[in-house]
Order: C-alpha cells, then structure tokens, then sequence
C-alpha cells in the first residue's frame, strides 16, 4: 500500500519506454527533449513491457508511463461496427496512439489493452503510406482519434497538425479528429478545410465529473466549438455515448440548454446521437479491473456479442435526445448509431 501510494507523486511520463529500432527517429529525439527528467529505458519491443501480464490498467491510468515504439502489420483498419460511418462507404479508422491520457471510467480501451500505459507509433509516415495505397483505389474516411485523443496531447506529439497536412494534400481523403479536450490554441492556429472533421464529444457536468476524470468541462468543449464555428471549421457535436443516470433526463437536457444558448446548431456539418454500447468481451475485462463503477457494472443487455442498455432505456434517452435535436435541425443532419446500423 505504502508503495501504490507513492506511485501516485511520480510525474507526468515518468518512465519512457524506447524499441531500439526508433531509438534515433526524429520524433523520438524530439519527444524525449521534452521529459529530460523521466528515466528512458531501451527494449525491444513495446509488447515486452506493454502486454505483461497482472498489469492494471485503472492504477496505470494514474501516472502513465510513455512508449515509443514501431506499428507493423495492420496500420489501417476497416471501421468497427459499434463506431458511427456518417453515410461514408469507405469508412476507416488508424491508431498511431494506443491508450489515452484521459481516464474515461466507460472507455472501452480498459478492456481492450493489458495496460493504462500509453504507446506512441514514431513511424507515422508508414501509415501515411498505407492511406495513400487506399486513396488509389477510392475515397477513404478516415477516423484518426477513435482509440486515442491525440488532441489531448497535441502540445506533446503533435501528430493531430500532421494528420491535417497530410489531408490537405489529399482531395479524396476525409478525416474525423474526436476529443474530450480544450483544444482552443490549436483550432485557432487551423485553416478551414473540406477534408477535415472536427468532432466533439459532448457530456453533461455531472456525467464528466463522475465519469470522464481530466476531460475538458462542458463549458470549455463549447468554447471550442464556438471557436471552430466561428473559424468555419467543419464541426460535429457526438451526444455519444449518453451515459444513463437516475435523473438523466433533467441532466441532459440541462447540457442542451446550455449549448444551444451558445451554439446555432445549424451550423454544424452533422450532429450523432447514441448511448453507450461495447463489445461484451471488452465489458468482462473492465469489470474485473473496476468493480465499483457504476457505468461498468450497470446490469447491461448482451444483444450478439455486445453490451448496451436494456430497450426500454436506450431507446427513451436516444428518442429524446434526436427530438431535442430535431426541434433545430433537420433530421437529415442527425445520425444515430442504432437504426443507423440497423
């Protein structure tokens, strides 16, 4: 105990992780410049220390540690069935990150990965590569911040400017970049563009203070998309995933008056609504790993090998929130995932 509790004074990327192979990359020199205090520990290969078994990936999430390291194989993945596809049909998702620094209680990368430490792939012109074969044979959407909020470590890595270069040079590629974060210097640094997506994920007060710990604030994650609308930035609201609460009616429609006072939801590319939803195998790891949260162990429905609320429930929160929606845009703007897929 007395060991678990000094874990929680070391820093920020305490410990970094090195493969040998990416040791002199450009981007691993620079990142470590960063943390000239951290202790760099040479390996080789990030599954050595990422994959170890009796690792904990709730009491890592509370000082991560950093590995750089090489992505081999599969670089870009066809979209995951729970994920949304905007009406795209080529419809692609890539992870030049694993893990977040945000601590979601919900996310699904707790039972995904044997570890809370995050993974940093250095060699992103390799999955450059990867797209550009796609982009030959047709258009590719492409989420790049699904499993990861690389906005949220924009400042760090800096790979979100990089996905936007690279974008911009494509005509046929579309990109979606999704956070939890307060990104307001980084959006007025960019210039519009009609191949990139900015997708805001959008929680009542109650629902990130309980639940999505070092997230931006709802009033922040407004500001930023005043900020892009105002910019003209191509801007999505997710109402995704809707996290049920006792009061979740009063909570979120609270959220809405709140954004609707600021925002004209008009002027908004496309508006998601959906409740939370997960692979039942991801679920089974997560409750072991966090036996006390409620949004983990709430009695969940396994319909086909995934969990989400009982009918009743799901469809009342998400029918409320489309007719919450709907009263200023047209339905045509909004998407939702369960009779999208259906």
């Amino acid at each position: 105990m007395n060991n678990l509790k000094a874990d929680y004074y070391n820093s920020f990327f305490s410990h970094i992780y090195v493969e040998k192979s990416v040791a002199d990359m450009p981007d691993t020199v620079r990142i470590l410049n960063k943390f000239p205090q951290s202790h760099i520990i040479y390996i080789d290969h990030y599954k050595d220390v990422f994959c170890r078994s009796r690792q904990s990936s709730v009491l890592q999430h509370r000082t991560q540690n950093l590995i750089i390291a090489k992505k081999e194989n599969n670089l870009v993945y066809a979209g995951a069935p729970v994920c949304q596809s905007f009406g795209n049909e080529h419809f692609y998702y890539t992870s030049c990150m694993m893990n977040c620094v945000f601590d979601c209680e919900y996310c699904y990368l707790k039972g995904m990965y044997p570890s809370g430490n995050v993974v940093l792939f250095v060699n992103l012109d390799d999955i450059f590569d990867e797209v550009y074969k796609l982009l030959q044979k047709h258009p590719v959407y492409l989420c790049v911040s699904y499993d990861t909020d690389l906005l949220a470590v924009e400042n760090i890595f800096g790979y979100t400017k990089k996905w936007v270069d690279f974008a911009e040079r494509h005509t046929d590629l579309k990109i979606e970049i999704r956070t939890k974060s307060s990104c307001e210097k980084f959006l007025k640094e960019i210039a519009p563009s009609d191949n990139i997506i900015f997708a805001f994920t959008m929680s009542p007060d109650e629902i990130i203070s309980k639940f999505e710990h070092k997230t931006a604030s709802l009033d922040s994650r407004i500001s930023c998309i005043e900020l892009a609308l105002d910019k003209g930035l191509k801007t999505r609201i997710a109402f995704d995933p809707m996290i049920y609460c006792k009061n979740w009616k009063s909570v979120y429609t609270d959220m809405f008056d709140k954004i609707t006072g600021r925002i004209d939801l008009n002027k908004l590319l496309d508006i998601s609504v959906g409740t939370f939803r997960i692979s039942a195998e991801y679920m089974k790891n997560m409750r072991k790993e966090e036996p006390f949260s409620a949004a983990v162990q709430f009695p969940y429905k396994n319909d086909n090998g995934y969990y989400h609320y009982p009918d009743e429930i799901m469809r009342d929160m998400e029918d409320y929130m489309v007719s919450l929606v709907s009263r200023y845009v047209e339905k045509d703007k909004i998407f939702l995932w369960e009779r999208q897929e259906k």
